[in-house]
């Protein structure tokens, strides 16, 4: 079931307290990640190549300057983290992009953007044209060290949100406004698509997407001043303001998975602009009614799932 928002669905939306957690002026803020070991959301800087880490329990920030364009990071069985940027996959090792782990064929004019790992381990990630023009990003799963590309196509990929029994995933074409649902084969392959959602050009355009719990999809609003939480069916649940218009991912955290931590930007946003929402690029963070799921590690080898 497809949903069209309308003045109803906003007229039953409450949205919770947003609390300012960083004022980091991310430029394009992106690819929240809580890793447990650290109890850390880890997230990314696209534009100014940097990496950072939040640690909520001491209030310690750390930034990295990785150069590059770090899109997403997520963490890995050995403990550390992975990080995609431009055309490649990598260890993230002393605050720096080192071993490379898989190279990705694709236009010059192309760049890693949002990514996720499933329960089997593997790696789930987009591509994009960063000049966001033609249709050339597409998806791909990382699996046992070797690299699978997906039939879906779009300018700009967002996503994927995989379901906790890795069989099906979300998958957002941002420029277009939709957001696709494809069950997940072996090999592993996706197919039977169908679109889960579809936004209004005044609801803004959908970006990072993360399953929570209750398998219900968080949404966040580039354009569109916050997050918003979706039934499997489509229905509008949540809307969560946010103080700025560029909402850019939502990752869960905390010992609990409660909280609920979104990235933002402040790219190609104008003076007045700016003036107006002047946390713009900053880490916020809300108490969630529901937890969120652990992210699983990204692992080099990866079991089937009848084993």
């Amino acid at each position: 079931m497809v949903r069209h928002l309308g003045q109803q669905d906003e007229d039953n939306c409450v949205s919770p307290e947003v609390r300012l957690v960083w004022d980091v002026g991310a430029q394009l803020g992106e690819g929240p990640a809580w890793c447990p070991i650290e109890q850390a959301l880890w997230f990314v800087d696209i534009k100014s190549g940097s990496v950072h880490r939040h640690c909520p329990a001491t209030g310690a920030n750390e930034s990295f300057a990785t150069g590059g364009k770090p899109s997403f990071i997520v963490p890995a069985a050995d403990g550390g983290m992975i990080v995609g940027s431009e055309g490649a996959i990598y260890r993230l090792a002393g605050g720096q992009l080192a071993d490379r782990i898989a190279t990705i064929a694709m236009p010059a004019h192309n760049r890693t953007n949002d990514a996720t790992v499933d329960a089997l381990g593997r790696l789930w990630l987009g591509t994009m044209d960063d000049d966001e023009a033609l249709v050339t990003g597409a998806l791909y799963c990382l699996d046992r060290g070797e690299l699978h590309e997906m039939p879906a196509k779009a300018i700009v990929t967002n996503g994927p949100a995989v379901t906790t029994d890795a069989r099906a995933l979300y998958f957002v074409d941002s420029a277009r406004r939709s957001i696709w649902h494809y069950a997940i084969g072996d090999g592993p392959s996706i197919a039977s698509p169908k679109l889960f959602l579809q936004l209004d050009e005044a609801d803004g355009h959908p970006d990072g997407v993360v399953l929570d719990s209750e398998d219900c999809l968080w949404v966040a609003l580039w354009d569109g001043w916050g997050v918003r939480r979706y039934a499997p069916d489509g229905t509008l649940l949540l809307h969560v303001d946010l103080p700025c218009a560029r909402v850019t991912k939502l990752a869960f955290g905390g010992p609990n998975l409660r909280t609920a931590f979104v990235t933002t930007a402040r790219t190609g946003l104008d003076a007045a602009q700016l003036a107006q929402q002047p946390l713009a690029g900053g880490l916020f963070a809300f108490d969630a009614a529901v937890a969120g799921r652990p992210l699983p590690r990204y692992q080099i080898k990866v079991w089937n799932r009848n084993q």
